[in-house]
């Protein structure tokens, strides 16, 4: 009889542990936290990709490389390329070697919220007195501004929005959740690499990088709704320990 009732007992918190992806419970626990994943990787991705291959444009209308009617194919490819391996060099590594030093000293949450305002800011700094870069004396200027964007990106949701959607979840949700993350951010970057390719040939390149500074706050915005799993272990992080105490009360 008493072997009967523990297996009753075992029978019910299996039940009540093992709530499903989509159910009320784990919207209640868990559902913030994935829209403020997949939304900030998909708003990351939108502006990542898009000023990736937006920089072109950016080089020939500030006068970095002379427009692309005066080069031949291979004349242009190479100051293209040259143009991007120095700012890769100057911004785009460094900006992950900050993180690996950094990640688990001031958190991820942190890392991307001032990754985000950073990008946020010197986009704006780029986009509304975009007449000013183009002259020839504030080339460099502008260089300097677009390159700590990327600096900031990579130091911040470029490494984050990987890290903490495997963090974050409880166990039988974490693959899962990681993988809609993930896609959110690879829509994302489809819609940067197309739709934003084709919108900016409308706009113009200075409200190109005004949108662009739009995304990045709303990536801002919703990185409120992502914890700080720093210092954690992945069981304090997802709740698991505080759905076995309800249990536990509850029996």
């Amino acid at each position: 009889m008493q072997v009967e009732l523990q297996a009753e007992e075992l029978k019910k918190e299996d039940q009540t542990k093992d709530f499903g992806l989509f159910s009320k419970q784990f919207a209640a626990r868990h559902g913030l936290h994935l829209l403020g994943t997949a939304s900030t990787w998909f708003l990351l991705d939108v502006a990542f990709y898009s000023q990736n291959l937006f920089q072109k444009d950016i080089f020939s209308a500030i006068g970095w490389i002379p427009p692309a009617k005066t080069m031949n194919a291979l004349e242009k490819v190479f100051k293209i390329a040259r143009a991007q391996t120095l700012i890769a060099l100057c911004s785009t590594i460094p900006g992950y070697w900050f993180t690996v030093a950094f990640i688990d000293k001031i958190g991820r949450f942190t890392i991307q919220l001032v990754g985000f305002f950073f990008m946020t800011v010197f986009m704006f700094a780029l986009a509304i007195p975009y007449e000013h870069w183009t002259l020839k004396e504030n080339r460099i200027g502008f260089v300097v501004l677009y390159s700590l964007t990327f600096f900031f990106a990579n130091f911040g949701p470029n490494s984050t929005t990987f890290v903490v959607p495997a963090e974050i979840f409880p166990a039988r949700f974490r693959s899962t959740c990681h993988g809609i993350s993930s896609a959110s951010g690879k829509l994302g970057a489809m819609i940067g690499t197309f739709g934003f390719l084709y919108l900016a040939q409308s706009i113009g390149i200075k409200n190109s990088l005004l949108v662009l500074g739009v995304v990045n706050i709303l990536g801002f915005l919703f990185t409120f709704l992502v914890p700080e799993p720093k210092g954690k272990s992945l069981e304090e992080i997802s709740g698991e320990h505080e759905q076995e105490d309800e249990l536990e009360n509850k029996v």
